[in-house]
């Protein structure tokens, strides 16, 4: 075994130059040539010598590495590489004569391949003959007729005998039964053919002996020797002087492959000078390999040499044919044919993939290798010549690396959201006239990378929910759409931790982290606070995650859960209160008004007011919306003092709710008649009031009827309508409002276009008085005030509310709404 480098010689270089330019070169090609012998025949897995151990590698190198024999005819592949211990050992069991033939050099040349980094080594393996065939004759019977007078020393030329061995192993020599007329003369050498001549060493006597058997052995050189036998048969006749002659001694022709059977190769010819039967010429091959013989045959009366097999320039690229013309008598001479096989373009190129990586992620860089393929043609001259091509519209190139092997490369980088997959065609087309070409596709997979942040369907969300919910209710589902694949592209959902009114977001939704749907956690109120917004976010499960974020704003709408709520009159059993009517109040006076609010929204906070029982139906009405008490005709003196009216108050929701309160009218002009008030207030609250808050109710009433008729007077003065009186203790308190009431969107049940003037009465004393406040800032208009008149007779005791803060004058003793 040896290791050789190329060699370089050229001009006056120095034997140190050219090795450190061999040196150079082998570095930068990875070259490198090893040469091993072996024996054919050997059994499936001999050991030829250690591939490892001869470049300098350990078995495990070779292992990673992916080392591997190539050969441009991979179904010939006699030898391998075992990579456990680095050994190169057979294959296939090797036929030396099958594979070589009758040449002397039979040599297998193979390529050993390194990846990462992608190195090749030529391997040459020169296989040894053995002496497994043994000679043989073509004919076991040789027929000779020779003449009687035939002289002493006379020769007659033997057929060869063929040994598929060479060298040592073929014919090395013959031998001849002993006998009394012939001996043996051996011609040639061992390289070129050894032939035998029977050389007649006593006369022939025809009368003493008609026919001559004798037996020819041909041996080889080989151990142990082997041969074979012919029988030569001779019959003596009358003298034949005159051999067959070759119109020439070498026949020359050139066959193209693929040549139809039956084809013309060669027509060899050759004459006898004598008559008869010893000059008729029969021919017939003398000597010819055992693949040549499967594929020739020769006419033996024509001498027309035709295809009868296959002929395949890959396979043998010349051959050589003895041939053998014989006359009638036995007389023999022999001419070569030499046919050269020319090559014709019938074998299309053949890709092959040596290494893939699959699948390639998609953040590979521009230029990674993807595969290394090996392109072979079996045709010889521009017949082999490849060029390799690989489709457009790919982001793939092929790269050409050493000899005939190319690397599939990416020329662009790769998204899998795009296209998950390729299909790369790769062309390989040979020179030949016409061109052949095959194509090989290579499937190649994307795998993906997490690249892609989940995407919202919408950046705002908008959730409504009707108050008073059951908890779990579902309020909205938010979706999130992430392009890459499997656990890149599930998206889980959560709520960022945020605070609605000092309270965590936890508390009042939840998500589910699968399917994006959002809960209520409780049951929400709108009279509490009717809107808030939360962050979601969608998360992937990708390494690292990605996420994004998305605002869902949560609108509670209102239900009609509220009943209205009467702040004037006071409820029963609360404070009793009465409003005085004048006698002369006229059609259409103002006597008194319902104030009612709803905590609602909406049309569920519109109010109507309804009149469902009165003492004397057909005298009041109350307006519809407005809650105001209103004289229907005339009051006359034939109406009942006492007038009872029951007024429902009732929201406009589905369903509606309501609420009903007692409004309680003395028609009367002084409080002369308060007494009779008295005995009403007593019957219709049923009131267990003592004697002396009686009496004292009476005194304080008669103290006050002076101020009372003043008043009246001057209101009488300026011609303006009288209003209505009441008991003392109608002033509204302040907790008979809703703890939650506000105006709603200016539908609310308050308005700020309504003022009243307050006064004390004459059981102030005994009378929780309050002024009314709205709960908001905005149930009073933004030029009214509150003034404490300086200048009246009355003294501190009047207060005035007026939106212009002009001065009305007013009495004690009424509580008076007006329209400002």
């Amino acid at each position: 075994m040896r290791i050789n480098c190329a060699r370089i010689e050229y001009g006056a270089f120095s034997c140190v130059s050219a090795m450190f330019f061999a040196l150079l070169l082998c570095l930068r090609t990875a070259c490198g040539d090893l040469s091993y012998t072996v024996e054919e025949e050997k059994k499936d897995r001999y050991v030829i010598g250690n591939i490892a151990k001869d470049l300098g590698l350990t078995p495990q190198m070779l292992s990673t590495r992916k080392a591997r024999i190539d050969t441009e005819e991979s179904s010939k592949r006699y030898v391998d590489v075992d990579l456990r211990g680095g050994d190169l050992v057979v294959a296939k069991t090797i036929d030396r004569e099958k594979l070589c033939g009758s040449r002397l050099n039979c040599i297998l040349n193979y390529e050993l391949v390194l990846e990462n980094p992608l190195e090749m080594h030529r391997i040459s393996l020169k296989i040894e003959d053995v002496n497994d065939n043994a000679p043989k004759f073509l004919n076991d019977r040789i027929t000779f007729e020779i003449r009687e007078s035939a002289i002493k020393g006379q020769r007659f030329r033997l057929d060869e005998a063929h040994d598929s061995d060479i060298g040592q192993n073929g014919v090395n020599d013959y031998s001849l039964e002993k006998n009394d007329h012939f001996i043996l003369s051996v011609q040639g050498s061992t390289e070129k053919g050894k032939y035998a001549e029977l050389v007649l060493d006593e006369e022939l006597d025809r009368e003493q002996q008609k026919e001559i058997d004798l037996i020819l052995t041909a041996v080889d050189g080989g151990n142990p020797q082997r041969s074979g036998t012919a029988t030569i048969h001779i019959t003596v006749l009358d003298a034949n002087d005159n051999v067959p002659v070759f119109s020439q001694s070498v026949y020359k022709v050139s066959l193209a492959e693929n040549a139809p059977l039956g084809a013309e190769v060669v027509t060899v010819s050759a004459t006898d000078a004598d008559e008869g039967a010893n000059g008729a010429v029969s021919y017939e091959c003398s000597r010819i390999a055992d693949n040549a013989a499967q594929l020739f045959t020769i006419d033996k009366v024509t001498g027309r040499i035709k295809v009868s097999g296959d002929i395949d320039y890959e396979e043998e690229k010349y051959y050589e044919i003895k041939v053998q013309a014989k006359d009638g008598s036995g007389l023999a001479s022999t001419a070569s044919v030499i046919i050269d096989v020319t090559d014709v373009n019938d074998n299309a190129p053949k890709i092959i993939l040596k290494s893939l990586t699959n699948p390639i992620p998609e953040n590979a860089v521009v230029g990674t290798e993807v595969a290394i393929i090996n392109v072979q043609d079996k045709d010889s001259g521009d017949n082999r010549q490849i060029r390799c091509s690989i489709q457009q519209h790919t982001p793939f190139q092929l790269k050409p690396s050493i000899k005939n092997y190319f690397s599939v490369v990416t020329t662009s980088s790769l998204d899998r959201e795009k296209e998950t997959d390729y299909n790369i065609t790769i062309t390989a087309t040979d020179g030949g006239s016409p061109p052949l070409s095959s194509f090989k596709t290579i499937h190649i997979f994307i795998s993906d990378v997490n690249d892609n942040s989940p995407v919202f369907e919408e950046q705002q969300y908008s959730a409504y929910l009707t108050e008073n919910n059951k908890p779990g209710t579902s309020i909205c589902c938010v979706t999130a759409r992430d392009p890459d694949w499997r656990q890149n592209g599930t998206v889980l959902y959560s709520l960022v931790s945020s605070e609605v009114n000092g309270v965590p977001v936890s508390s009042f939704l939840s998500i589910n982290a699968d399917t994006g749907v959002i809960h209520a956690v409780r049951s929400f109120d709108y009279e509490q606070f009717r809107n808030f917004k939360v962050q979601v976010v969608a998360r992937d499960n990708g390494s690292p995650p990605l996420s994004s974020n998305a605002t869902v704003s949560v609108f509670i709408t209102d239900e009609n859960d509220n009943s209205p709520q009467i702040l004037y009159p006071a409820p029963e059993g609360k404070s009793l209160m009465t409003e005085m009517v004048p006698k002369a109040a006229l059609s259409g006076s103002l006597v008194s008004k319902v104030i009612a609010v709803d905590a609602d929204s909406g049309q569920n906070a519109w109010l109507s007011y309804h009149i469902v029982k009165s003492t004397d139906p057909g005298l009041f009405s109350i307006g519809l919306h407005s809650g105001e008490i209103r004289a229907q005709r005339d009051i006359s003196e034939s109406d009942s003092m006492k007038q009872n009216l029951v007024i429902s108050v009732k929201d406009n929701g589905q369903p509606p709710l309501s609420t009903s309160c007692s409004v309680y009218l003395l028609i009367s002009d002084n409080l002369a008649e308060v007494p009779e008030l008295k005995d009403m207030t007593y019957e219709e609250s049923s009131s267990k009031l003592t004697s002396y808050l009686i009496i004292a109710l009476v005194s304080v009433s008669t103290f006050f009827l002076t101020f009372i008729i003043l008043i009246l007077a001057v209101r009488f003065c300026r011609r303006r309508k009288p209003r209505l009186l009441f008991d003392g203790a109608v002033a509204i308190p302040s907790a008979y409002l809703p703890p939650n009431y506000a105006e709603v969107e200016g539908a609310g049940t308050l308005r700020s276009s309504y003022n009243y003037d307050a006064y004390l009465t004459t059981g102030s004393h005994t009378s929780d008085f309050k002024f009314i406040r709205s709960y908001t800032d905005n149930t009073l208009p933004a030029g009214g005030s509150l003034k404490l008149s300086q200048n009246d007779p009355f003294g501190p005791s009047e207060i005035m509310l007026n939106d212009n803060g002009d001065r009305d004058e007013v009495s004690r003793a009424l509580f008076i709404p007006y329209y400002s």
